[in-house]
């Protein structure tokens, strides 16, 4: 019965924006006509001016002695004169017009004698009359008609003409959002969170009888691709009412006042709608802080825009079932007043999805797709560490996609890790044709960082080795599979990951005697761990437990920002020079003491250019003579190299 109140409110609400459109139509119509009559009138009287020509009376005149007239016309004071060709025929070019004296009573005989027609019209006061009604009462009341005309639409408007400072939202019903939370997998937490707001829509008085006061809005926040408005499409689809959904920069345009407008609008139509859901995505776009550390000082429209949010969400009335979701990947430059319980009374933090949300959106994603028996979708949950919603349904549909050029009816395993591979470097690039020695180099760097994973204690299983170029500048990369989630990391499981990192430079420098450039990547990673290590998780000896640095837009490119001077900064950049080395040493005695498994297994990548995790433990354990896996004497650490991220060889 609810959905039928929906969507008969909803037909209502299109016929009367059906109608609004037509009147708007009418109105444009009839400006245009009365905008054209003035411009022919104009233009007419324009072209009349420019084919009448004054002269003098003398000159007048002088055209009788000289025979030039061939008739003329007594309009009351004025003389309209049609002058005569040489042939005497009326001339029909310009009029020529003088003003009558009437003290020359010798006029008329001077025509007569120079033979010249002349008529007198007589004077009728109704024709005059007319000619000014039509030429300007009529003009004057078309302008003011149309002055009229133009300032009710503009007052409709909200001060902007033609509709600008209307709401740009789109509204959505259950039918058309489509999406409900069996829809939304790997975000438990924030649909607990989210199923509360649609009780509070259905059920206000079993809230409301005990004094509780229904939330005005929520606030999503996370990084890009993690759920965040298809999560507030299933708060709508769930709670069945009237959906606004629209970006934060469709507030703002060129003419100061507009976004205010447009707020204005917006909560009028939500409150004639309610109960309902207004989602303003990207939200951060007009809830920018005004202050000016954040790029926002000065900007009178997004203040203004702003103002009138906040006003609005303090004016109407939350009992009538009104929710307002924002979603933002920085929070932490939204206005404090905006965030302040009142206005946005929740944050829902909806995070990237840890590995049993990951299985999750991948069966989502994948109950769609023909899989055939081979495929573990537990196994890919595992290689994706790291991946958000997104990441992980472009992985299946490419998948689906390799599978059908291939010629094969379902999906299997091998695609979805070559999926997986797509995601992380890109595509193999066929065209792309390393040399001899490229092809050496390139082989014992990715063994060099496979070997240190091989020999150190705790570390992740390698999956994959390959020395086929990607499209994303790869010319080889070592991936690995965790054998379960970590959500915490050692000091010991951090130092080997940085000797891991630097294990493929070191390996060209102990074979080759010299380094390349292949290696940009593996020193950039490495180098923010150990920064990291020293300023932000208290693993110096030097500074202690000191914070130095914080990070700042933690949901996007999480850059650190240093809080510290430059002296302090000098001395962190010696510790984290010193960590580098440290590592990189530990390397080289690695792979020096290991040289003749390095040089097998490198030699055996060289010619197959692709080797499974298995292959590489086949050989490290032959090498060794030893059937199980081995490990090193150097127990002190383990690795964590995430699978995501992948250790990549870069041009």
């Amino acid at each position: 019965m609810n959905n039928g109140n929906n969507n008969n409110r909803n037909n209502n609400n299109n016929n009367n924006n059906n109608g609004k459109k037509n009147n708007n139509f009418l109105i444009i119509c009839i400006v245009a006509s009365l905008l054209t009559f003035l411009f022919i009138s104009f233009v007419s009287n324009k072209v009349q001016d420019s084919m009448r020509v004054e002269v003098s009376y003398n000159d007048f005149l002088e055209m009788i002695e000289q025979d030039a007239i061939s008739s003329v016309k007594l309009n009351g004071g004025t003389i309209e004169i049609i002058l005569k060709k040489k042939d005497g025929t009326p001339f029909r070019g310009k009029t020529y017009y003088t003003g009558l004296i009437e003290s020359d009573i010798e006029l008329v005989e001077r025509l007569e004698k120079a033979d010249v027609d002349f008529s007198s019209e007589i004077q009728n006061t109704g024709t005059s009359m007319m000619d000014f009604i039509l030429f300007t009462v009529v003009p004057m009341a078309g302008l003011l008609l149309t002055f009229w005309l133009l300032f009710k639409m503009m007052s409709k408007g909200g001060g902007m003409g033609m509709g600008v400072g209307k709401s740009t939202a789109k509204m959505y019903v259950q039918k058309e959002t489509g999406v409900t939370f069996r829809d939304v997998a790997g975000q438990e937490e924030a649909k607990e969170s989210m199923r509360e707001l649609v009780d509070f829509l259905h059920n206000p008085s079993r809230y409301t009888q005990i004094g509780a006061k229904l939330p005005k809005g929520a606030l999503l926040v996370g990084p890009p691709g993690t759920g965040k408005t298809l999560l507030a499409k299933a708060v709508a689809g769930e709670a069945n009412v009237p959906f606004f959904s629209l970006s934060g920069s469709d507030f703002v345009e060129m003419f100061v006042g507009v976004g205010a407008s447009r707020v204005r609008d917006l909560f009028k139509q939500a409150q004639s709608m309610a109960p309902c859901i207004i989602f303003i995505d990207e939200i951060d776009a007009i809830g920018k802080s005004r202050d000016s550390r954040y790029g926002s000082g000065g900007n009178d429209e997004r203040e203004q825009t702003l103002n009138q949010l906040l006003s609005e969400m303090d004016g109407f009335d939350s009992s009538k079932g009104i929710i307002i979701l924002g979603a933002t990947n920085r929070p932490e430059v939204l206005d404090k007043a905006l965030l302040r319980p009142g206005r946005f009374d929740r944050r829902i933090i909806v995070e990237k999805p840890d590995l049993k949300g990951r299985k999750d959106v991948l069966r989502v994603h994948a109950k769609d797709v023909l899989m055939d028996e081979t495929v573990d979708l537990e196994e890919i949950a595992l290689a994706t560490s790291g991946a958000v919603g997104s990441d992980l349904a472009n992985m299946i549909n490419e998948a689906a996609i390799m599978a059908a050029r291939s010629g094969r009816r379902a999906v299997g395993q091998k695609d979805l890790f070559e999926a997986v591979e797509i995601v992380i470097a890109g595509k193999e690039k066929k065209d792309r044709i390393l040399s001899d020695e490229e092809k050496t180099i390139v082989s014992y760097h990715e063994v060099g960082h496979a070997l240190i994973t091989a020999l150190e204690k705790n570390s992740e299983p390698v999956q994959k080795i390959t020395i086929v170029p990607r499209t994303m500048g790869a010319l080889g990369y070592v991936m690995q599979v965790p054998e379960e989630e970590k959500f915490l990391m050692k000091q010991d499981e951090l130092i080997t990951r940085l000797v891991t990192l630097l294990a493929g430079r070191a390996a060209e420098e102990i074979v080759f005697d010299s380094v390349t450039t292949g290696a940009a990547n593996d020193i950039e990673k490495a180098t923010s761990i150990a920064r990291a290590m020293i300023t932000q998780y208290g693993m110096s000896e030097k500074f202690g437990l000191m914070g130095i640095e914080s990070i700042e837009s933690k949901y996007l490119d999480g850059r650190a920002v240093s809080n510290c001077g430059d002296a302090t900064q000098a001395i962190v950049d010696e510790e984290v020079k010193k960590l580098l080395a440290d590592c990189y040493a530990k390397a080289k005695k690695l792979l020096t003491d290991n040289r003749e498994i390095l040089d097998r297994i490198a030699v055996h990548l060289k010619e197959r250019e692709t080797i499974t995790g298995k292959e590489f433990m086949e050989i490290f354990n032959q090498v060794n003579n030893n059937s199980e896996n081995v490990k090193s004497e150097y127990n002190k650490c383990g690795t964590t190299e995430a699978a995501m991220e992948g250790d990549t060889y870069d041009e």
